[in-house]
């Protein structure tokens, strides 16, 4: 069954009220969107509705970033998230979201990420997470679902939503999703797609760098860190951000207990991220 594709909020509203799940995306989507839409489906039954949104917000976009040349492939996108169970593709144009400035105006009231926003990607990518809180809630709001599910690949927005929807006591609950991989461990990116061939086998220096991260870490995470580190230092053509252990809400690693490894390198000229969960000390 073919998901209907609806722009303007009035069309969901007039959906009959049922148990609904949320995905949210920017499109392009691949086997790891359809995994949350299929994780979705699993949640809500097949009395639910399943919701996936495609909308490349302009206001996580930084400076100099890709933001035109985002891919934009809203016929396969239907196709990927019908085949996978969707109900709906709501598609809203700039001004659906953000009315006539199609973005923030210097007078938005906007969503502050705190201080887990300037960290990390929030670091690297300032203003990044502002933008995407303030589009998860906007999007929350007009799609109205129970459920919210997000892939765990970009771990530091999972934490950050999770952290917004507690804090701002938003009646949605957040499920975070594993991370769906390419057989030689990349994880799965619509960014992928602006690889080359060689730049692809490069690219999964990346996991590889986690693989070893993750096995360094019975010795703490400072050991962790370095052991990863060490492999992306062995291939020249990955460019490292940062490659860190942190405890599971990106605070300071333990140095026994549960912890999370992140990544962020840039392959020619693709930004990549990863992360995993790791055991920290003996």
């Amino acid at each position: 069954m073919t998901a209907r594709v609806m722009h303007g909020a009035d069309e969901l509203r007039g959906l009959p009220r049922r148990d609904r799940a949320v995905v949210m995306t920017m499109g392009a989507l691949h086997d790891g969107h359809a995994e949350l839409v299929r994780e979705a489906r699993r949640l809500v039954g097949d009395a639910g509705d399943v919701v996936i949104t495609v909308f490349v917000n302009p206001t996580q976009f930084g400076a100099g970033e890709d933001f035109d040349a985002y891919p934009r492939t809203l016929e396969a996108d239907v196709l990927v998230a019908s085949q996978a169970g969707a109900d709906v593709v709501f598609a809203p144009s700039a001004v659906e979201v953000y009315g006539p400035a199609r973005g923030f105006r210097p007078d938005s009231v906007t969503i502050d990420p705190g201080p887990l926003g300037d960290i990390l990607e929030g670091a690297s990518r300032p203003g990044h997470f502002r933008g995407v809180l303030t589009v998860v809630n906007k999007l929350m709001s007009l799609t109205q679902p129970r459920l919210a599910l997000f892939g765990e690949k970009d771990y530091q927005q999972l934490t950050l939503i999770r952290r917004m929807a507690a804090d701002l006591s938003l009646p949605v609950d957040v499920i975070g999703v594993p991370t769906v991989r390419e057989p030689d461990g990349l994880a799965m990116s619509s960014r992928n797609r602006y690889l080359s061939a060689h730049e692809r086998e490069i690219a999964a220096t990346i996991p590889r760098a986690l693989d070893a991260a993750e096995a360094a870490a019975v010795d703490g995470p400072r050991a962790a860190e370095a052991a990863g580190r060490a492999v992306i230092a062995s291939a020249p053509e990955v460019t490292l951000d940062y490659l860190v252990a942190t405890d599971v809400d990106l605070g300071p690693a333990p140095e026994q207990g549960s912890g999370r490894l992140l990544v962020a390198a840039t392959v020619g000229t693709t930004r990549l991220l990863d992360n995993r969960s790791a055991r920290m000390g003996a």
